[in-house]
């Protein structure tokens, strides 16, 4: 099985697939930490990552989770993965669920001023959300409201990816 928590910045994505992979007995994968630097540091500027920038993200995470699937092992990754190209790069490597984590802006971006140690600042909100594709009726996946509780939040997306595996 193979999980992508996807979203805009400040939905927890981090938060909620550590306890998701956790949950599920799966191998947890940070997905920021395969950006390459120029991304980070775009990032970090308030410079909007465009899709030449994403492309060799994407696929890193795509190899890394085809060689766990070819492994045999189970993968809950984090990924913004924001747009359905985005989305097919992932599928190709290994069938995937997306459990997408959605609030509204206003909520984000409050939780956004108040985290620390993040190279993502608030200015990029906006243009996450401009870039936002939700899922499409033909993509395996579930939206998540994330603003109840995180074990709430964590709850659903378990009982999300759990009913679409035993199908």
């Amino acid at each position: 099985m193979h999980v992508v928590v996807m979203g805009v910045s400040a939905t927890g994505k981090t938060t909620v697939a550590v306890q998701v992979a956790e949950e599920l007995g799966c191998e947890f994968i940070e997905g920021d930490d395969l950006h390459p630097r120029r991304n980070i540091e775009k990032m970090t500027q308030g410079i909007p990552l465009t899709d030449e920038d994403r492309w060799p993200w994407l696929q890193a995470i795509a190899e890394l989770v085809a060689v766990k699937d070819y492994e045999g092992v189970s993968t809950v990754v984090t990924c913004s993965a924001l747009r359905r190209s985005y989305r097919d790069v992932l599928a190709e490597a290994a069938p995937t669920f997306f459990v997408h984590l959605d609030a509204p802006f206003e909520v984000l971006e409050a939780r956004m001023r108040h985290r620390t140690k993040h190279f993502m600042p608030t200015t990029l909100l906006t243009s996450q959300f401009a870039t936002l594709e939700p899922l499409g009726d033909d993509e395996s996946g579930a939206v998540v409201d994330v603003t109840p509780p995180v074990e709430e939040v964590v709850e659903e997306a378990v009982n999300a990816v759990r009913v679409h595996y035993t199908r």
